[in-house]
């Protein structure tokens, strides 16, 4: 567990306003159905709105993923309000594990008037959870964020932005998904793109449970334990590499594999470069990153 350092002000804490102006749309499938106002699911898009709560009332951040589930909303349920919960898979939400420098899962932060503290990692027992959320009460209230959400009053989405529905096999996908079954989900996708191959939205899906699929496999401390003792070694790599970009790190798994590709053998190198290519789906082909490494990667081959 980390100790909160639980200061005065908030002078140097990261800045998430880059994040929020780019995300100002409402989170794609957002309908009528009634949230719970005490513990939301949060994305990229999304943490706008917990941003902008967080300079009323203290909001919690429990970045998850993989195997791990979240663990924190009876307790802060149990605060009647005074905090509000955000729950932020990893995979789904990259940009935001990225601003807010997630270095494992679980990780938990505040927000408070806007800005992130880091809290802690893993979850401590329910005693020691409650002890320095009572921190943060008290250093949301030396900031002036002392509102509170009536918890018996649930928010209703904006129905007059809607986003249109998702097409029958990308929503037959989504659903899969968030029962956490990937085979259907991954079936889902294939036959999306076999039906349009130009299909982006598809083949991003397909690429991301690809890669989740992989990572489930893994065991986290054992597999960076092999690449930093073997640190030529393709395999251990590409498995590093996946890690890295599942838990938001993507210049990091872009740098450990460009890092390799030159000594690499030559099939081994295909690998490299279809594995990049991957992520550069999942990223998105506009991010500066990609656009970078894509660069790297070229001049590399040629």
């Amino acid at each position: 567990m980390s100790d909160p350092k639980l200061g005065p002000a908030l002078a140097g804490a990261v800045d998430l306003s880059g994040l929020v102006k780019k995300n100002q749309a409402p989170p794609p499938g957002a309908g009528s159905t009634p949230q719970n106002p005490l513990v939301r699911d949060v994305d990229d898009r999304s943490v706008a709105a917990l941003v902008e709560l967080s300079k009323s009332v203290p909001v919690i951040l429990e970045v998850y993923g993989g195997e791990v589930t979240p663990v924190l909303g009876p307790i802060i349920e149990s605060y009647q309000g005074r905090f509000v919960l955000g729950t932020v898979r990893g995979e789904s939400a990259p940009e935001l594990v990225r601003a807010l420098q997630v270095e494992g899962i679980p990780t938990v932060l505040a927000l408070i008037a806007g800005q992130p503290v880091p809290l802690f990692k893993g979850i401590p027992s329910e005693p020691e959870v409650r002890a320095i959320l009572d921190q943060v009460l008290g250093f949301a209230q030396e900031n002036g964020v002392t509102g509170q959400v009536d918890p018996g009053v649930a928010t209703e989405p904006d129905s007059a932005e809607e986003e249109p529905p998702l097409p029958p096999l990308h929503q037959e996908a989504f659903d899969a998904l968030s029962r956490n079954d990937l085979p259907a989900a991954k079936a889902a996708y294939q036959k999306a793109l076999a039906q349009t191959p130009a299909d982006a939205d598809a083949a991003a899906g397909l690429a991301q449970v690809e890669l989740l699929e992989r990572v489930y496999a893994l065991d986290a401390d054992a597999t960076r334990r092999d690449a930093a003792d073997h640190p030529e070694n393709v395999d251990h790599a590409l498995a590093v590499a996946d890690l890295d970009l599942s838990g938001g790190h993507s210049e990091d798994a872009f740098a450990r594999l460009l890092g390799i590709f030159m000594g690499a053998s030559e099939d081994d190198r295909e690998r490299i470069r279809e594995r990049l290519l991957t992520y550069f789906t999942i990223v998105g082909q506009a991010a500066p990153e990609v656009k970078k490494a894509r660069t790297q990667l070229a001049s590399l081959m040629f």
